[in-house]
């Protein structure tokens, strides 16, 4: 026969799979957002061809365009 004890363990947070892929899920979308900031890091922001003006550090072109139609 279980004892009282064995089944308030096996109703605990830590012993449900899912949260544990969960958690593992996590902790792995976060390594990889770190990941891509360390890597963005690494290289330059300017432009390497084309206009060198920018607002805000975003580059833009000086070419007019026409406005689009409705």
């Amino acid at each position: 026969m279980r004892k009282r004890s064995d089944n308030l363990h096996s109703d605990a947070w830590y012993a449900q799979p899912v949260l544990w892929l969960g958690m593992a899920i996590f902790a792995g979308l976060m390594a990889g957002c770190v990941w891509v900031v360390v890597v963005s890091l690494r290289h330059d922001e300017t432009p390497k061809h084309g206009s060198h003006h920018a607002i805000l550090g975003v580059p833009v072109s000086t070419r007019s365009s026409s406005p689009p139609a409705s």
